[in-house]
C-alpha cells in the first residue's frame, strides 16, 4: 500500500507540472496591429511583409503549405454578421478555387465569438483545406482568421488553430 501511494504521489510531481507547462505557446504583438493572439508553440511563426500602403503580417506553421495564417479585418453594413459574411466568402471567392468542396459552419466561442467554415480544395496538386474563423468584434467590423495547408497536416492541426483564435483579442 505504502508502495502504491509513493507511486501515484511520483507519478503526479511529474505529469501535473508537464500539464501545466504552455508547450512554449507565446503571445504575438505588434504596436502596429489591433490585435494580439497566442501561437500555441515554436514551430508557428510570425513573417511581417511590409509594404508601402499596410503592414501585412503571417503566421507559418514549419513550411508555409504546411499551415498559414492571415488575418484581415472587414469592415460590413451594421448588422452583418459573421455567418453572413461566410457565406459572402464562400459564394464571391472560395468556391472558385480547384476542387472547390464546402464543409460546414459552426458556432465559434473565444474572446471574441463568431463562426467557423470549413473548405477542401486542390492547390499545386495537393488535396490542401481552408478552415475560416469569422470574428464579430462589434456590429460593424470581423475579423477573419483563414488558415490553409496541406490537409494531411493542418487537419490535425484543428486544437492548435482553435486555440489560436479562442486566444484572439482586440487591444
Amino acid at each position: 500500500m505504502r508502495r502504491l501511494i509513493i507511486l501515484i504521489t511520483c507519478a503526479l510531481l511529474v505529469v501535473v507540472p508537464a500539464l501545466a507547462q504552455d508547450e512554449g505557446a507565446q503571445k504575438y504583438t505588434n504596436e502596429r496591429l489591433e490585435y494580439t493572439l497566442e501561437l500555441p508553440n515554436a514551430k508557428w511563426r510570425a513573417l511581417t511583409r511590409p509594404d508601402s500602403v499596410h503592414n501585412h503580417t503571417e503566421f507559418i506553421y514549419g513550411d508555409r503549405s504546411d499551415g498559414l495564417l492571415r488575418v484581415r479585418k472587414e469592415v460590413v453594413d451594421a448588422g452583418t454578421t459573421a455567418t453572413d459574411l461566410a457565406r459572402r466568402d464562400h459564394d464571391l471567392k472560395l468556391r472558385f478555387q480547384p476542387g472547390y468542396v464546402e464543409g460546414k459552419e459552426e458556432k465559434f466561442t473565444g474572446r471574441v465569438n463568431g463562426v467557423t467554415s470549413g473548405y477542401e480544395y486542390t492547390g499545386g496538386g495537393k488535396a490542401m483545406i481552408g478552415r475560416i474563423y469569422y470574428l464579430q468584434a462589434d456590429n460593424r467590423t470581423i475579423y477573419v482568421l483563414h488558415f490553409t495547408g496541406a490537409r494531411s497536416i493542418l487537419s490535425l492541426l484543428r486544437n492548435q488553430t482553435d486555440s489560436i483564435a479562442r486566444s484572439f483579442q482586440l487591444k
